[in-house]
């Protein structure tokens, strides 16, 4: 790679992550808010969609959209090129294979989150439950919808020891503001992983019932902490590490360090 494509991904990266943490800044936002309020926690969709109404709200949808395919474009070339040095022995592929395969969700979520500014309807399916009825209709379909439980089971396990163990360490440059931010990077990671778990736990309880009512999204892994003991303390708390998880895409924006054409003299947080 140039010089210059060197330069141009780092920037797709930036819109990328920054797309992410204005997703999960509404996201949390209004499920803390929902926490001391008689207002439903939000998904991503319908948090999206309340964006929609508000003043400029199309213009930032647009915004987050292209953001978003900038981000499938940085995991794709980051997977293919290897640009972080994952390598090619059977733990690198795998994580390269991750990096494409996420890339690819979010490209999906940006087209969705386009058509959703310029039609005010998503594309695709319009929750959770929608897909997995449909996938249900299907051939051995509780058994995808139970694979696909696993492995978003598997994703909110990576993200949670991400953040516990502190391996996200290894590519954020150390500066004052990183260091003095870290805890709430790592518990934005432990959350974020435990409500995928959540919803990971929904739709293998709708693969296993033959229920497709059941799953749900991110929404209801929202909902379903409210309903809890103490429902609101936990609510008011996810929304915060939503929000952790939002600042921590932020962080990945401004600081996140790539092997392959950063400055190898750039200290990071695990240094």
């Amino acid at each position: 790679m140039s010089q210059n494509a060197h330069e141009g991904l780092k920037w797709i990266m930036r819109a990328g992550y920054g797309s992410r943490g204005v997703i999960y800044t509404i996201v949390g936002g209004l499920a803390f808010v929902a926490a001391f309020k008689s207002t439903e926690a939000s998904g991503t969709k319908d948090a999206l969609a309340a964006l929609r109404d508000e003043p400029f709200g199309v213009p930032a949808l647009i915004a987050i959209g292209i953001g978003l395919l900038a981000y499938l474009v940085w995991r794709v070339a980051a997977g293919i090129k290897d640009v972080e040095d994952h390598g090619t022995d059977a733990k690198g592929l795998i994580a390269r294979i991750g990096q494409v395969t996420t890339g690819l969700i979010h490209g999906g979520i940006g087209i969705s989150v386009l058509a959703l500014a310029l039609s005010g309807k998503s594309s695709g399916g319009d929750s959770a439950q929608d897909w997995t009825q449909k996938l249900m209709s299907m051939p051995m379909g509780r058994y995808i919808v139970a694979a696909g439980a696993l492995i978003l089971l598997g994703a909110g396990i990576y993200y949670a020891q991400k953040g516990w163990r502190g391996t996200y360490k290894s590519h954020l440059a150390r500066s004052q503001f990183t260091e003095s931010i870290d805890p709430v990077l790592t518990a934005g990671l432990v959350i974020y992983g435990a409500m995928l778990a959540l919803v990971a736990g929904s739709l293998g309880y709708a693969a296993l019932t033959a229920d497709p009512s059941q799953a749900g999204g991110l929404g209801k892994a929202l909902q379903d902490l409210r309903g809890m003991m103490f429902g609101r303390v936990l609510l008011g708390g996810a929304g915060l590490g939503l929000i952790g998880f939002a600042i921590y895409n932020f962080v990945e924006a401004g600081f996140r360090v790539i092997p392959k054409f950063s400055d190898q003299e750039i200290a990071t947080l695990m240094d």
